[in-house]
């Protein structure tokens, strides 16, 4: 019989990193209580190893914390997640009922019930896991961001009952009772990280004076390698550097929203990317941000640094070294990998093994103990998640707080790519990238204005200015279809980014080809404020246009705000309901685009309806078509919180 570990496992799947925060906490928590715990990231973790553990408690994001996302994507965690090896493993049908049989698991999801899909990965995984064979320890636990407390009030209680649960089925995990407490003060250890200073004589004079692509991408990938402590791969350095060529307004100036149309060229190696592709963008923090940071923390920004995990398990040490060793400028790495002026710091941040620890002024210490106590939990989430504090503004607010670099490495958020669907099609642009780009602006509760970073940085590049901007390219929701494949396209507001791609690439297909016809439905607030790429639509749908009705196509605008009755691109859909049904009779595909808040779901809702409508089949027929539709490739959705 094959032995089980004898470590209590955590998997977490995350994408802004509250899912990891999530993860230590609970890993912190067993540690405390004498457990031998290992904390993985689902994808660095073997699902085929899964039968041979003896617990595993999975951590799983869906939409983040509906904090705004920068410009228009963070792209959803439950599609991250849904297309990880790791999941697609879990999925497949030859793994029998029996498969995870004597696997005991819990499953923690993070979600925002504000949204379509209310934690739906945690609820699909706990399923899978239990049809697997694995036997539950305790009821799933579902954190909610709209809760005043956040994720927080509903993993209290949860992580309460899993000790108990625990301790039931494995006692020998809590040699001293699932009540005994090691001591805060006796678990402070070791960061995660170690850096190491190097005397700026021995360093190389070409890493502070080269500035062509092959180092500038070389020095990007090192540095991001240092601060996530994983395997070298092509990914962690950029595919390509990008300049902007052009920055032009979408909406009218006085409009509350700015979103603009970006065009970008390539000058380095060019990348042939696919229509419906997503490009992500590493963006530049504020000089004088970093700046501010460094000084803070009293650091020397010249000095130069190499940066390792402590732990390195042996197999991975020999593909690091050459990667991690060379040195790097102390203020490089800070900007290319550590979001200290734009994102919120990790909970962990406030907790007793770290700012606590190292507060010198009695009443910032009261105060963080106050924040890191369950009766400060909710005080806490309104001063950081809520008003989306930054790194710089806690330290800020208290001065008295001096945390060794290692440490800041480990606590301050990771500088993140923005992810945006591409809007150009390569067969009409050749050698550029095009953007639509939202221009991200919130105000807090306490009436704070914050901007994102990305969106805000993007459109404040002057195409006169030469700036590389480093760029990866993906593949995205939305596969590009052939010209012969009839199309009904919905994307209102910056969900029209990619089928602006799709238009330009049939309209450069049909000089040479026939192309099938063409639906698309595009939604804004007002017809003279907010009407994205007005002048592209009207003149492909008119004089034989790709999406002109001559071709079999057309081109529908919904505008919502322009009178008393909202009207959305469902209401315009089912309008078009006969021409929406012959389509599908045609063997069309349907693409869909946008906001994930409720657009998706009233989309599939006027769908349904037209079907029964048009077939004279009941709902549930309807319903059924639309899922086979769905199997068959022929439904897309790709939608951003």
């Amino acid at each position: 019989m094959e032995m089980k570990s004898k470590k209590l496992l955590i998997l977490y799947a995350t994408q802004t990193g509250n899912a990891l925060d999530v993860a230590e906490r609970i890993a912190r928590e067993a540690e405390r209580r004498a457990c031998s715990v290992l904390i993985r990231s689902t994808d660095e973790y073997d699902a085929s190893s899964l039968p041979a553990e003896d617990t595993v408690i999975f951590v799983v994001s869906t939409t983040g914390q509906g904090d705004p996302p920068d410009s228009m994507k963070a792209r959803l965690t439950l599609i991250s997640f849904l297309q990880n090896p790791y999941f697609l493993f879990l999925l497949q049908r030859n793994l029998g009922s029996h498969w995870l049989e004597g696997v005991h698991y819990a499953v923690f999801g993070l979600g925002d019930s504000g949204y379509q899909k209310y934690n739906f990965v945690a609820k699909k995984l706990d399923k899978r896991l239990s049809d697997l064979g694995a036997t539950a320890v305790i009821e799933r636990g579902l954190g909610d961001d709209q809760h005043p407390s956040g994720y927080e009030a509903a993993l209290d209680p949860w992580m309460s009952s899993l000790w108990s649960g625990l301790n039931e089925i494995k006692p020998d995990f809590f040699p001293e009772g699932p009540n005994f407490l090691v001591p805060v003060e006796e678990l402070i250890g070791q960061p995660k990280f170690q850096v190491t200073f190097h005397d700026i004589d021995n360093v190389d004079s070409q890493l502070s004076t080269a500035t062509d692509f092959k180092y500038l991408q070389m020095q990007i990938g090192r540095a991001r390698l240092m601060s996530s402590g994983k395997v070298p791969h092509e990914k962690s350095k950029p595919d390509a550097f990008l300049k902007m060529v052009k920055n032009c307004p979408l909406t009218r100036e006085s409009h509350e929203k700015d979103v603009r149309h970006l065009e970008f060229e390539f000058v380095s190696q060019v990348i042939q990317y696919e229509l419906g592709d997503v490009l992500e963008v590493l963006p530049s923090q504020s000089p004088a941000a970093v700046d501010s940071f460094i000084q803070r923390c009293n650091l020397d920004p010249e000095s130069f640094i190499t940066v390792h995990p402590r732990e390195m398990e042996n197999h991975l040490l020999v593909n690091r070294l050459t990667a991690l060793d060379v040195p790097i400028k102390l203020r490089t790495f800070v900007e290319l990998t550590m979001d200290v002026a734009s994102a919120s710091p990790r909970g962990y941040l406030f907790e007793a093994r770290s700012c606590i620890f190292f507060a010198t002024a009695e009443h910032e210490k009261e105060r963080l103990q106050y924040f890191a106590s369950p009766e400060g939990r909710d005080d806490l989430y309104q001063y950081n998640q809520k008003e989306r504090r930054t790194v710089l503004e806690v330290l800020e607010d208290f001065p008295s707080v001096k945390m060794p670099f290692e440490w800041l490495v480990q606590l301050v958020p990771p500088l993140k790519n923005r992810a945006f669907s591409i809007s150009s099609s390569p067969l009409a642009h050749p050698n550029q990238v095009h953007l639509t780009v939202d221009v991200v602006s919130w105000t807090t509760p306490f009436k704070r204005k914050r901007r994102g970073l990305c969106s805000t940085w993007l459109v404040s590049l002057d195409p006169e200015q030469r700036i590389d901007i480093p760029v990866w390219f993906h593949k995205g929701l939305l596969p590009p279809p052939p010209p012969s494949l009839p199309l009904i396209l919905i994307g209102p507001g910056t969900g029209c980014a990619p089928f602006r791609g799709f238009v330009e690439e049939r309209a450069a297909q049909s000089q040479s080809s026939t192309i099938a016809p063409t639906l698309f439905f595009f939604g804004c607030r007002n017809k003279n404020n907010d009407f994205l790429y007005r002048d592209l639509w009207l003149s492909h749908s008119q004089n034989d246009g790709v999406l002109s009705e001559a071709k079999g196509g057309g081109f529908y605008a919904a505008f919502s705000r322009d009178q008393p009755q909202k009207v959305y691109v469902q209401h315009k859909m089912r309008e078009q309901s006969q021409r929406i049904w012959n389509l599908l009779c045609e063997g069309a595909a349907i693409y869909v685009a946008g906001s994930s808040t409720k657009m998706p779901s009233d989309v599939m809702v006027a769908l349904e309806e037209i079907i029964s409508k048009e077939s004279g089949a009941p709902r549930e027929s309807a319903v059924r078509w639309l899922r086979s539709l769905e199997k068959a490739g022929k439904y897309h959705v790709e939608a951003w919180s």
